[in-house]
């Protein structure tokens, strides 16, 4: 019934990634939402988890920005997902995956790099000429000097 979790293409992972069903670990217990008399003995909320640190589906450069990107996030090594959206199990097991796939593409964004660039001569040029004429004001307001 397990299926792989596939995450889309994307930055970082441009041929997109499958985490094999079996490296997934779903847990299902009782939910405090809506459903009636049906929470007190439905299994509906759906946790979701998967070992960073053993997956296959990451290689050594992935799995390091994952690791740090979603440190915050972890329990040791093992990413967590909880889901109690809906009141059907299956539904909750749908948006779980599709949470955890989310969060993995995102994390596998490289961060952007910012590029030193020095600043165009005009920029500097109105930069002096600003000062020059803020300096001519200080000066103007100061009293005559009686040579």
């Amino acid at each position: 019934m397990a299926e792989d979790l596939r995450i889309l293409p994307g930055p970082g992972a441009p041929a997109g990634l499958v985490v094999p069903a079996a490296e997934l670990l779903e847990r299902f217990t009782h939910s405090s939402g809506p459903g009636g008399q049906g929470v007190n003995t439905a299994d509906s909320r759906v946790q979701l988890s998967l070992d960073l640190a053993t997956t296959s589906a990451l290689d050594d450069e992935q799995r390091a920005r994952v690791m740090t990107r979603l440190s915050t996030r972890l329990a040791g090594t093992v990413l967590t997902v909880e889901v109690q959206d809906q009141r059907a199990q299956r539904q909750n097991r749908t948006v779980a995956r599709a949470r955890l796939a989310d969060l993995i593409r995102q994390a596998l964004i490289p961060p952007v790099v910012r590029r030193a660039t020095k600043p165009t001569r005009g920029s500097k040029r109105r930069r002096l000429a600003a000062k020059k004429r803020r300096s001519e004001v200080k000066q103007n307001r100061r009293r005559p000097h009686g040579d």
